[in-house]
Protein backbone atom coordinates (compact mmCIF):
# COMPACT_ATOMS: atom_id res chain seq x y z
CA UNK A 1 0.00 0.00 0.00
CA UNK A 2 1.49 3.86 -0.93
CA UNK A 3 -0.12 6.85 0.05
CA UNK A 4 -2.36 8.26 -2.22
CA UNK A 5 -2.05 12.08 -0.61
CA UNK A 6 -1.88 14.27 -3.11
CA UNK A 7 1.26 16.36 -4.31
CA UNK A 8 2.27 19.60 -4.26
CA UNK A 9 4.81 21.88 -5.47
CA UNK A 10 6.42 23.94 -3.48
CA UNK A 11 4.45 27.28 -4.18
CA UNK A 12 1.32 25.98 -3.08
CA UNK A 13 2.84 24.33 0.39
CA UNK A 14 4.48 27.64 1.09
CA UNK A 15 1.08 29.46 0.40
CA UNK A 16 -1.10 27.13 2.07
CA UNK A 17 1.15 27.09 5.25
CA UNK A 18 1.46 31.00 5.28
CA UNK A 19 -2.34 31.31 4.57
CA UNK A 20 -2.82 29.43 8.28
CA UNK A 21 -4.77 32.24 11.06
CA UNK A 22 -1.48 31.75 13.48
CA UNK A 23 1.22 32.15 10.94
CA UNK A 24 4.06 34.47 11.84
CA UNK A 25 6.87 33.46 9.35
CA UNK A 26 9.01 30.68 7.43
CA UNK A 27 11.75 29.72 9.86
CA UNK A 28 15.23 30.51 8.49
CA UNK A 29 16.39 27.01 9.55
CA UNK A 30 14.75 23.25 8.91
CA UNK A 31 11.44 23.09 9.39
CA UNK A 32 8.82 20.08 8.52
CA UNK A 33 5.40 19.63 7.12
CA UNK A 34 3.21 17.19 7.58
CA UNK A 35 0.27 16.86 5.24
CA UNK A 36 -2.49 14.89 6.60
CA UNK A 37 -4.43 12.80 4.17
CA UNK A 38 -8.17 13.17 3.86
CA UNK A 39 -8.83 9.64 3.08
CA UNK A 40 -7.37 8.36 6.42
CA UNK A 41 -6.88 5.32 5.37
CA UNK A 42 -6.79 2.54 8.77
CA UNK A 43 -3.43 1.75 10.10
CA UNK A 44 -1.80 3.08 7.06
CA UNK A 45 1.09 5.61 6.92
CA UNK A 46 -0.59 7.23 4.24
CA UNK A 47 0.55 11.21 5.03
CA UNK A 48 2.94 13.02 4.22
CA UNK A 49 6.21 15.31 5.12
CA UNK A 50 7.76 17.95 3.43
CA UNK A 51 11.20 19.57 5.31
CA UNK A 52 12.40 22.99 4.26
CA UNK A 53 15.49 24.84 4.88
CA UNK A 54 14.08 28.62 5.17
CA UNK A 55 11.53 28.22 1.29
CA UNK A 56 13.84 25.61 -0.11
CA UNK A 57 12.50 21.92 -0.21
CA UNK A 58 14.61 19.68 0.96
CA UNK A 59 12.75 16.06 1.01
CA UNK A 60 9.97 14.34 1.15
CA UNK A 61 8.83 11.54 3.26
CA UNK A 62 6.08 8.97 3.93
CA UNK A 63 4.45 8.25 7.25
CA UNK A 64 1.32 8.93 9.65
CA UNK A 65 -0.13 11.87 11.54
CA UNK A 66 -2.31 10.23 13.27
CA UNK A 67 -2.47 6.79 15.83
CA UNK A 68 -2.62 3.52 14.88
CA UNK A 69 -4.70 0.49 15.41
CA UNK A 70 -3.17 -0.92 18.85
CA UNK A 71 -3.86 2.83 20.10
CA UNK A 72 -6.71 3.95 18.22
CA UNK A 73 -9.00 0.70 18.72
CA UNK A 74 -8.57 1.28 22.52
CA UNK A 75 -4.92 0.91 23.18
CA UNK A 76 -5.16 4.93 24.52
CA UNK A 77 -6.54 3.85 27.74
CA UNK A 78 -3.40 3.58 29.14
CA UNK A 79 -2.03 6.83 28.09
CA UNK A 80 -5.21 9.03 29.13
CA UNK A 81 -8.80 7.39 29.51
CA UNK A 82 -10.42 10.18 27.05
CA UNK A 83 -9.20 8.96 23.87
CA UNK A 84 -5.53 8.68 21.62
CA UNK A 85 -4.05 12.53 21.06
CA UNK A 86 -4.59 13.90 17.53
CA UNK A 87 -2.28 16.77 16.57
CA UNK A 88 -4.71 19.64 15.47
CA UNK A 89 -4.12 19.92 11.65
CA UNK A 90 -3.50 23.65 10.25
CA UNK A 91 -1.67 24.90 12.41
CA UNK A 92 2.01 26.09 12.98
CA UNK A 93 3.79 24.73 15.94
CA UNK A 94 7.17 26.74 16.23
CA UNK A 95 10.36 25.79 18.29
CA UNK A 96 8.52 22.52 18.87
CA UNK A 97 10.78 20.04 18.95
CA UNK A 98 14.51 19.27 19.31
CA UNK A 99 16.66 16.43 18.85
CA UNK A 100 16.87 13.43 21.95
CA UNK A 101 15.77 10.31 22.42
CA UNK A 102 12.27 8.85 21.83
CA UNK A 103 11.48 6.11 25.05
CA UNK A 104 15.64 6.67 25.55
CA UNK A 105 16.21 4.53 22.81
CA UNK A 106 15.53 5.83 18.81
CA UNK A 107 17.06 9.00 17.42
CA UNK A 108 14.27 11.23 16.97
CA UNK A 109 12.77 14.94 17.39
CA UNK A 110 11.21 15.47 20.96
CA UNK A 111 8.80 17.67 22.56
CA UNK A 112 10.87 19.85 24.64
CA UNK A 113 9.69 23.32 22.81
CA UNK A 114 6.09 25.02 23.08
CA UNK A 115 3.05 23.02 23.39
CA UNK A 116 1.14 21.53 21.08
CA UNK A 117 -2.86 21.48 20.81
CA UNK A 118 -4.50 18.14 20.42
CA UNK A 119 -7.94 16.52 20.56
CA UNK A 120 -9.08 13.02 22.24
CA UNK A 121 -10.29 10.77 20.18
CA UNK A 122 -12.18 8.07 22.22
CA UNK A 123 -15.12 6.38 20.42
CA UNK A 124 -12.66 3.43 19.48
CA UNK A 125 -13.48 3.53 15.68
CA UNK A 126 -11.25 3.05 12.42
CA UNK A 127 -10.72 6.56 11.53
CA UNK A 128 -8.79 9.53 13.62
CA UNK A 129 -10.73 12.57 13.90
CA UNK A 130 -10.51 16.10 15.88
CA UNK A 131 -13.37 15.78 18.43
CA UNK A 132 -14.63 18.26 20.77
CA UNK A 133 -12.14 20.73 22.15
CA UNK A 134 -8.88 20.82 22.10
CA UNK A 135 -5.72 20.88 25.38
CA UNK A 136 -2.69 22.69 25.04
CA UNK A 137 -0.12 20.94 26.15
CA UNK A 138 3.42 18.87 26.51
CA UNK A 139 2.39 15.15 25.04
CA UNK A 140 5.37 13.93 23.96
CA UNK A 141 4.19 14.52 20.55
CA UNK A 142 7.58 13.56 19.04
CA UNK A 143 8.75 12.47 15.24
CA UNK A 144 10.56 9.42 14.99
CA UNK A 145 10.34 6.21 12.15
CA UNK A 146 8.98 2.93 13.10
CA UNK A 147 11.46 0.58 14.20
CA UNK A 148 14.30 0.29 16.75
CA UNK A 149 16.68 -1.69 14.74
CA UNK A 150 18.94 0.23 13.42
CA UNK A 151 20.74 -2.00 11.37
CA UNK A 152 21.12 -1.35 7.35
CA UNK A 153 19.21 -4.39 6.74
CA UNK A 154 15.94 -3.52 8.31
CA UNK A 155 16.36 0.63 7.35
CA UNK A 156 15.64 -1.09 3.77
CA UNK A 157 12.40 -2.14 4.71
CA UNK A 158 9.05 0.32 4.29
CA UNK A 159 6.30 -1.55 6.30
CA UNK A 160 2.96 0.58 5.48
CA UNK A 161 0.69 -0.51 9.14
CA UNK A 162 0.85 1.78 11.68
CA UNK A 163 0.31 -0.84 14.86
CA UNK A 164 1.28 0.61 18.05
CA UNK A 165 4.23 3.25 16.15
CA UNK A 166 1.96 5.74 17.09
CA UNK A 167 0.13 7.33 19.66
CA UNK A 168 -0.09 10.85 18.44
CA UNK A 169 3.53 11.35 17.51
CA UNK A 170 4.15 12.17 13.94
CA UNK A 171 5.91 9.02 12.44
CA UNK A 172 7.90 8.19 9.53
CA UNK A 173 8.16 4.85 7.33
CA UNK A 174 11.09 6.15 4.91
CA UNK A 175 13.27 4.45 7.25
CA UNK A 176 16.84 4.88 5.09
CA UNK A 177 15.66 8.91 4.33
CA UNK A 178 14.72 9.62 8.18
CA UNK A 179 18.63 8.52 9.11
CA UNK A 180 19.68 10.59 6.79
CA UNK A 181 17.63 13.64 8.14
CA UNK A 182 17.66 12.45 11.70
CA UNK A 183 21.45 13.02 11.55
CA UNK A 184 21.38 16.36 10.02
CA UNK A 185 19.76 17.41 13.14
CA UNK A 186 22.00 15.39 15.53
CA UNK A 187 24.62 17.00 14.05
CA UNK A 188 23.01 20.54 14.24
CA UNK A 189 22.17 20.02 17.32
CA UNK A 190 25.67 18.90 18.66
CA UNK A 191 27.00 21.90 17.15
CA UNK A 192 24.49 24.38 18.12
CA UNK A 193 23.56 25.54 14.91
CA UNK A 194 19.92 24.41 15.28
CA UNK A 195 18.83 23.66 18.29
CA UNK A 196 15.20 23.84 17.89
CA UNK A 197 12.80 22.24 14.86
CA UNK A 198 9.26 24.12 13.78
CA UNK A 199 6.76 22.00 12.34
CA UNK A 200 3.42 22.88 10.35
CA UNK A 201 0.58 20.36 9.99
CA UNK A 202 -1.93 20.88 7.67
CA UNK A 203 -4.69 18.73 6.10
CA UNK A 204 -4.35 17.89 2.01
CA UNK A 205 -6.23 20.55 0.57
CA UNK A 206 -7.53 21.35 -3.45
CA UNK A 207 -5.31 23.44 -5.47
CA UNK A 208 -7.03 26.08 -8.21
Amino acid sequence: MKTKVKSYTDKQLLNKVKSLPNFKKIPKQRWILGVRSNEDTYDSFDDKFYEFEGEKFIRVLTGTTNAGSGVLRGGFLKYNKRGVAVLKADEWYYNVWSYGLHRGKMPSLKQTGRRVKVYRDGNKNRKSEELGEYELGWFGINYHTNTYDFRLANLKVVNWLIGYWSAGCQVINNRQEYVKQIDYYKNSFEKGTQIMVSYCLINEFDTD
